[in-house]
């Protein structure tokens, strides 16, 4: 159905907050990786074994996570020939784990672990040239042209590079990979000082990696990469956390609304240690109230990591089947589970609010009126003036729009919302019925490799939103 316009009567801020995909690496192709690009490829360890492959189903059908993340190193696909064509023998096994993921219905996400680097050369910076980088990328994207549920990630955590040159490679790769005939999959794009949600805003280069654009000139499923840990120093490698990081997501969701773009948290994790436990749950919890500008959370790690490892999320076999540590199940599980109900901010007056009226699904919404005079629509102006009041929507990644009215006529506002609610982008204007219209947000839905129920009509508009109606 075509989804034309709908209602609303005052400045109200609903969120249903739970980010679109939720997910885990399945780490070991990325092993023996270096901050300085060397990837020995002896040390590899693809997670192909039984045990690798019955995680990923264990993840994806007993816990409902529908992205896996499939870290790689650039060596071991080109079997160390810089610039030169995917090995075939080593390819065939990384493209054994890319289809054992694809066959539970999950996403997949392609990620070379090389730091920006190749034994120690910056890419386009004095160590590989950027062409060598980008017939990677061509011949990686040519082979999952076809695979709308494959996620390409750039490159794992740059650092210590020029960021503005760094951002230029990226765009030759995002062009290459378009090019090669994967023109809706999701790219990320990493920024530096290990892609920090930290530092992205300012010195990381967020907004030069925001500048790149698809070959049409739209930022169509280009998102922000964004990593963080929470121990002392960002680097993943102790047991105790020294933060909650809410800080950070808060100025970063802020940061991306204002530029009207999305990214997303690929990779961050912590240990099971008592401080870690409420810490990367506040996280998490934040990370998924803020579901509007972050599309996407991973965990770190499971795959080849055994029960060892200080941020293991490998689950446990018991009584023969695998069961998830407390990390996993607390921090991760339970806060996008416990996200489903609509958070409700700054809610209507009393005297503009109607008796709700229930309808079908997990969340309740309500239709309200509103005293004053019909007016017709105006088309919206492409100028946004932020001194204007500003409504803001939170949309439900895997609902549907339940439920239609048809206008009161005692309506005053109306928003305009253009295109399809399931597409790739839609547009809001709120028209003022005593003035010229006025665009007052625009919002882009990522799209691309989404789960079937993306796929119809993908918009609740809730908790004491609006009436709508269909054309």
């Amino acid at each position: 159905m075509y989804f034309n316009s709908f209602l609303i009567f005052s400045a109200i801020h609903v969120a249903f907050a739970k980010v679109q995909y939720l997910g885990v690496a399945i780490a070991g192709g990325d092993f023996g990786c270096q901050i300085d690009g060397s990837c020995p490829t002896g040390s590899t360890q693809l997670p192909v074994n039984d045990d690798g492959i019955a995680q990923m189903k264990h993840f994806v059908q007993d816990d409902d996570i529908n992205i896996l993340r499939l870290p790689i190193s650039w060596q071991f696909l080109v079997n160390n020939k810089l610039g030169g064509a995917l090995d075939a023998t080593n390819m065939a096994k990384y493209d054994q784990l890319v289809q054992a993921c694809l066959d539970t219905g999950a996403n997949c996400m392609i990620d070379i672990h090389n730091f920006a680097r190749w034994n120690g050369g910056i890419i386009g910076q004095g160590g590989p040239t950027d062409d060598q980088f980008v017939s990677l990328w061509k011949q990686l994207a040519t082979k999952y042209a076809d695979s709308d549920r494959v996620v390409f990630e750039l490159m794992n955590e740059p650092h210590d590079l020029d960021v503005g040159v760094w951002a230029d490679t990226c765009q030759k790769a995002v062009t290459a990979i378009r090019e090669a005939g994967a023109k809706t999959q999701m790219i990320l794009l990493s920024g530096t000082n290990f892609d920090s949600a930290a530092t992205l805003p300012t010195t990381g280069g967020a907004d030069q990696l925001l500048a790149v654009k698809n070959p049409d000139g739209t930022t169509d499923n280009l998102l922000l990469d964004i990593h963080k840990y929470l121990d002392e120093d960002n680097s993943g490698t102790h047991a105790k956390c020294t933060t909650d990081n809410t800080d950070v997501f808060k100025d970063l969701a802020e940061f991306l609304r204002k530029k009207g773009r999305k990214g997303f948290v690929s990779e961050t994790g912590a240990s099971q240690d008592a401080s870690c436990l409420t810490s990367f749950c506040a996280q998490n919890s934040l990370i998924n109230d803020n579901s509007d500008v972050f599309v996407g959370l991973v965990g770190w790690g499971a795959g080849s990591f055994d029960s060892s490892y200080v941020l293991g999320l490998t689950p446990s076999k018991q009584n023969g089947k695998l069961v998830d540590n407390k990390l996993m199940s607390k921090c991760l599980l339970a806060t996008w589970a416990d996200s489903n109900n609509a958070a409700v901010k700054d809610p209507v007056p009393t005297a503009l609010s109607p008796p709700a009226m229930p309808l079908s699904g997990s969340a309740t919404e309500a239709l309200l009126t509103a005293p004053g005079t019909m007016t017709t629509a105006q088309p919206a102006s492409p100028t946004a003036h932020t001194s204007e009041p500003v409504v803001t929507v939170y949309i439900a990644s895997d609902t549907a729009v339940l439920g239609t009215s048809t206008p009161p006529s005692s309506l005053t506002t109306l928003i305009t919302a253009e295109g399809m609610p399931g597409g790739q982008s839609y547009s809001i204007a709120l028209a003022d019925p005593t003035s010229s219209a006025r665009s007052r947000e625009t919002a882009t839905q990522t799209g691309g490799a989404s789960p079937s129920a993306r796929s119809i009509a993908a918009l609740r508009w809730g908790c004491l939103l609006a009436s709508l109606f269909l054309a």
